[in-house]
């Protein structure tokens, strides 16, 4: 329900921040571009669900092949114990756990092609336990917190940005970011486990997310150790490497039994690209009122207002040109990218406001497009409590991401 609230008052603040300009400012062009952006939205939103097609065929297949091979049961076996805790209402040995785990461990790895057709598989296993079937489960919303707090040990795509735009050390936001997605992926946790009733004092619990801040502070231990032009090389070949043995350890299952891989693939990218003409009215839904909101000018206004008011009292407002690319993060991930690159374009991608933008990029995943694209892949109508626990994840994220900024680099 509030997904539809918010939706509506996406065009609502659209029409009034334009009437506004109209009848204060004599701005009449305003309304073509707010028209224009929902053609180009609309258009978008197919091409992104064309460009989804290929890659979804080929990990829905891959998955398909992973699964009658019992690779994906097996990777569900060995997170379990962690998993079982965190989605009690999934049974132990589910296909849906693997699933989850596949897509959780290419979030981390920065893979995000690969990372949403494995989430898509895990949000039909889900819905296979689902007694409701227009109704998000308990499971369902943790495995969307997961993915919209979106912690990722290697942002690539990031540092690739600001290579691109010759920063003098593309890497350096690399550790700011890293602490970002932690903190935004923990508080999420935590706080949907308050409310969802699972024990965080469960000495299992404990001790996986102890080991995960652990992973966490080693991995900044070892980039930190780098020397700075090797730290884009590493984390891209790991990545790389981790995701291409998966693929391996799929074709080796499937050998050993001695399954029809080929048939098995095809059976999988079938599925695959009936999931993705399916999700295509839910992003035309999300990312019409999300373009004619940014057309509006409604989230300049929003910016503008948030600057006075921390200049009024004296605070340190150096972030605040940043504040976009935090504010479009939820809504649009090419949006916030792009005004990432504007400021890098503006300022020089070594400006203090840059790499905040940077950080605040990385801290987190595409709120609105997650929900769109997941719910939307199983017909999830009702999507609970998903919206305000996910925004939570967004603004600890972005918070983070500043105060990390701050902490490297002010």
């Amino acid at each position: 329900m509030a997904l539809n609230y918010i939706w509506i008052a996406f065009f609502l603040l659209a029409f009034i921040v334009a009437l506004g300009k109209t009848v204060f400012f004599g701005d009449f062009s305003i309304w073509s571009n707010i028209m224009g952006a929902s053609f180009t939205s609309a258009a978008t939103a197919f091409e992104i669900s064309l460009g989804l097609t290929g890659v979804l065929a080929l990990w829905m297949g891959l998955m398909k092949i992973g699964e009658r091979a019992g690779v994906i049961q097996f990777f569900g076996r060995l997170i379990s114990p962690l998993f079982s805790r965190l989605f009690p209402g999934i049974p132990k040995g589910h296909p849906a756990m693997g699933s989850i785990f596949m897509n959780v461990s290419a979030n981390m790895l920065g893979l995000d092609n690969a990372a949403t057709p494995l989430g898509l598989k895990a949000m039909q296993e889900m819905q296979s336990l689902n007694p409701k079937k227009d109704t998000a489960t308990d499971a369902m919303l943790m495995f969307l917190i997961l993915n919209a707090s979106g912690l990722c040990f290697i942002p690539i795509g990031i540092m690739m940005y600001r290579a691109q735009a010759g920063a003098a050390n593309p890497t350096d936001v690399f550790l700011p970011i890293l602490l970002a997605t932690f903190i935004s992926t923990f508080v999420g946790i935590v706080a949907l486990c308050v409310k969802q009733r699972i024990r965080l004092w469960d000495k299992v619990m404990i001790a996986w997310l102890g080991g995960l801040a652990a992973a966490v502070a080693l991995i900044v231990w070892f980039f930190s150790s780098l020397p700075k032009e090797k730290v884009e090389l590493y984390s891209s070949f790991v990545a790389n490497v981790l995701l291409f043995s998966v693929i391996i350890m799929f074709l080796c299952a499937g050998l050993r039994k001695r399954i029809n891989m080929y048939d098995c693939f095809i059976e999988g990218a079938k599925e695959g690209f009936k999931t993705a003409v399916m999700i295509i009215p839910y992003l035309v839904a999300i990312l019409v009122a999300i373009g004619m909101f940014r057309a509006s000018g409604a989230m300049e206004v929003i910016t503008d207002f948030i600057a006075g008011c921390f200049n009024a009292i004296g605070v340190n407002a150096d972030w605040v040109g940043a504040l976009p690319t935090a504010l479009m993060k939820p809504l649009s991930g090419s949006g916030s990218r792009g005004m990432m690159v504007d400021l890098m374009s503006a300022y020089g991608p070594d400006a203090f406001v840059s790499r905040v933008s940077a950080a605040i990029q990385g801290s987190t995943d595409t709120t609105f497009y997650i929900l769109a694209v997941y719910f939307g892949s199983v017909g999830v109508v009702k999507t609970r409590y998903a919206v305000p626990y996910a925004l939570l994840a967004d603004v600890t994220g972005s918070v983070a991401g500043i105060v990390a900024a701050y902490i490297f680099f002010h």
